[in-house]
């Protein structure tokens, strides 16, 4: 019997908390240039952090991901911050900080890529262009989705306005559903951001199916142990050739240093082999 999840709201877990914080400060700042009615800050703003594929390929390598830190307004916002919330702290208590980060920003980015790429490739049938801007969390939001229903898909949630609880893995379904008839079947361009939720979702499926489970950063910490170690073990292996060379041509045999797995005899205990001739114990 599948297990309901909770309607107590989940807590504010730090990277979730830190997210928030910097997309809600960053909506307020526009907020009050466009009452202040300095519309050149708030366009300042926009052309700055939103991805426009044309000026990612000109260098602003930046807006791969500062894109998803500004939104077009109070609902974008809010359901995309509302659903961070959600289901992005019961992720980051599953998996820990550093990988929920990575997991994030990963999605983030591989939306960002795609969006780029298509809109150079794709211009006529997705109605993508270079110089259309992209802007919204909606591509780690997305991987964020699939990866709850990934890790949690049994579980009941109530998806509001819907009166009755629904299994996650079906709820993430319905949304990329949504989102791929968003993409192929709005003719008016504005299909742009669901081609990232889009790709946010593929890039979530690979990190998931085909990386390391503990994420990036552990499978480079075991790849660089792993050569350190293997580079110690030559270093080893190296003196002791060098070593047997020395031995060989003073007449000595390394054997006598070294027992019989291989381990350093201290020289007291080659003395006392010399002394009682090299049969051990006591001599009578």
């Amino acid at each position: 019997m599948s297990r309901g999840v909770s309607l107590a709201f989940p807590p504010f877990t730090r990277t979730v908390k830190t997210l928030i914080g910097i997309n809600v400060a960053i909506y307020f700042l526009t907020l009050l240039l466009a009452i202040s009615h300095q519309d050149a800050g708030v366009s300042a703003i926009y052309g700055t952090l939103s991805l426009i594929p044309r000026e990612v390929v000109h260098g602003h390598i930046w807006q791969l991901v500062t894109y998803s830190f500004i939104h077009g307004g109070f609902f974008h916002i809010f359901f995309n911050m509302l659903t961070l919330w959600m289901f992005g702290s019961s992720l980051e208590q599953h998996w820990g900080r550093r990988q929920f980060t990575e997991f994030y920003f990963f999605c983030v980015l591989g939306a960002a890529l795609v969006t780029v790429l298509l809109s150079y490739a794709g211009g006529q049938v997705l109605h993508l262009y270079p110089t259309t801007p992209t802007l919204g969390a909606s591509g780690g939001i997305y991987g964020l989705l699939l990866a709850f229903g990934w890790l949690f898909g049994e579980q009941e949630i109530y998806m509001f306005p819907l009166p009755f609880r629904i299994k996650a893995k079906y709820m993430v379904a319905v949304l990329i559903l949504i989102a791929l008839a968003g993409a192929l079947g709005d003719p008016s361009g504005s299909g742009t951001a669901n081609i990232a939720h889009l790709a946010g979702v593929v890039f979530g499926y690979i990190y998931l199916k085909f990386l390391p489970r503990r994420g990036f950063a552990f499978a480079f910490s075991e790849s660089f142990y792993g050569m350190r170690n293997s580079y110690h073990r030559w270093k080893r292996r190296r003196a002791a050739r060098k070593f047997q060379v020395y031995m060989r041509k003073h007449n000595s045999d390394p054997k006598q240093y070294f027992d019989e797995y291989g381990n350093f005899r201290p020289p007291d205990d080659i003395d006392k082999d010399k002394k009682d001739g090299g049969k051990g114990g006591w001599v009578n």
